[in-house]
């Protein structure tokens, strides 16, 4: 049998997407008063796409109040990966003596740069939660009291992916080398409504003594945010942002338009 001959037509690149995946889980004022992180972790999730890159550079790094905490950076010409891991809103604390206080605004101003050497579109997504000691997501408990300011002015919001969870947001416009976006977030805090969300419990002591104990439903809770940003090159964008992302955009003039 013949061995079928091979095309002289190379087959399309597929899109080469990248992902950076930052964590953060804070401890809510309600029991503790302070803040304890999870190290951030940066997750690239297609081994397929890999094998597609030529030697160009591609990165992306989230900048946070000005400093860059997390970024992910492949080298086409060595062939690797260069990573940073950081914090998310470790400081968050230090702006308050010490102590989150419930109801305040806190700066946490949130961007990406383009720490790459080509072109690319970026989107980011945040979720919101409560977690329990053991780490547990408690569905019970409402994600919109960890209020997070987002600025839609300047980015596009996905309400059709989006949830009282999770936050779709798509930077319009290419990014070019070195350059960073407008800020898609600029402050957070926790909504002092969480104070109210109590219970009485009365117990009565072998001397008569009536004691009286206010629990509140976030005791021993606490918030979780998640920030996961993406960024794709801008060659046949449209079918790079349908595949890696399934997202039915257009671009024209360079500018992405949802659906």
């Amino acid at each position: 049998m013949k061995k079928a001959k091979k095309s002289p037509w190379k087959k399309p690149k597929r899109p080469f997407p990248l992902t950076l995946v930052l964590f953060l889980c804070a401890s809510s004022l309600l029991l503790l008063g302070t803040v304890s992180g999870i190290r951030a972790t940066l997750t690239y999730f297609s081994a397929y796409y890999t094998a597609q890159i030529e030697a160009a550079d591609i990165g992306v790094t989230l900048v946070e109040n000005g400093t860059d905490l997390s970024y992910r950076n492949y080298s086409g010409r060595d062939n690797r990966w260069n990573t940073h891991t950081g914090t998310l809103a470790a400081t968050l604390p230090d702006q308050s003596g010490g102590k989150i206080q419930l109801g305040r605004l806190y700066r946490e101003e949130l961007s990406l740069r383009n720490s790459g050497k080509i072109d690319q579109y970026v989107r980011v997504r945040i979720f919101r939660s409560w977690v329990d000691e053991a780490g547990e997501k408690i569905t019970t408990l409402s994600p919109a009291l960890i209020d997070i300011h987002f600025l839609t002015d300047t980015w596009l919001l996905d309400e059709s992916a989006s949830t009282p969870e999770r936050t779709v947001l798509y930077y319009p416009y290419i990014l070019a080398p070195g350059q960073e976006t407008p800020l898609f977030a600029d402050t957070l805090r926790l909504d002092s409504a969480i104070a109210s969300s109590v219970r009485e419990e009365t117990q009565v002591r072998e001397d008569g003594t009536i004691v009286i104990r206010a629990i509140y439903a976030y005791d021993g809770m606490r918030f979780c945010l998640e920030v996961e940003a993406d960024a794709l090159q801008t060659h046949n964008a449209e079918d790079a942002i349908r595949s890696a992302w399934g997202v039915d955009a257009s671009v024209s003039g360079g500018i992405l338009r949802l659906g």
